[in-house]
């Protein structure tokens, strides 16, 4: 089994849809690191990896997939409505579950540090407060993986 694997890995790379969703979940994670510059007056490498933010990676990469396969397989196919109903998915839960998810470790986190503000010994880690993203970064993660989908759609 890992032998053919192998063998499939070249057409792997072939697959113009894949490389472009991953090429639109890459720059939204680099457009991350200058919009952090902007904002904090440094480079913080770590939003490379971090989830949340602007852009939203996801929803370039989801957007860009559906795209992809909408150019390629055709707006009527079943591939791209699998695609479609997958990024919308994805997006609402980026931008409801996870953020909502996000606002109650930022309370927790609150009620932690007032709780032990007389006890400064405990060291407890902190909850993660950036899970998800707000309605306007998911629109612009959707909007970038469309133009990329958009601009390196080969001519059919």
């Amino acid at each position: 089994m890992p032998q053919a694997i192998m063998q499939d890995f070249p057409a792997i790379l072939d697959n113009h849809v894949l490389l472009v969703a991953l090429l639109a979940s890459l720059l939204a994670q680099i457009i991350k690191l200058f919009v952090s510059l902007i904002r904090d007056g440094k480079i913080n490498f770590r939003t490379l990896v971090e989830t949340g933010g602007m852009p939203s990676s996801h929803s370039a990469l989801v957007t860009a997939l559906a795209a992809g396969i909408g150019q390629t397989a055709g707006w009527e196919s079943s591939d791209f409505a699998i695609a479609f109903v997958f990024a919308v998915i994805v997006m609402y839960d980026a931008a409801g579950v996870r953020q909502a998810a996000g606002k109650q470790a930022r309370i927790l986190n609150q009620i932690v540090d007032e709780l032990f503000r007389e006890n400064p010994t405990f060291n407890e880690n902190r909850l993660k407060e950036l899970l998800g993203h707000t309605p306007v970064q998911v629109i612009v993660g959707s909007a970038l993986g469309a133009a990329i989908s958009w601009i390196a759609s080969p001519a059919y």
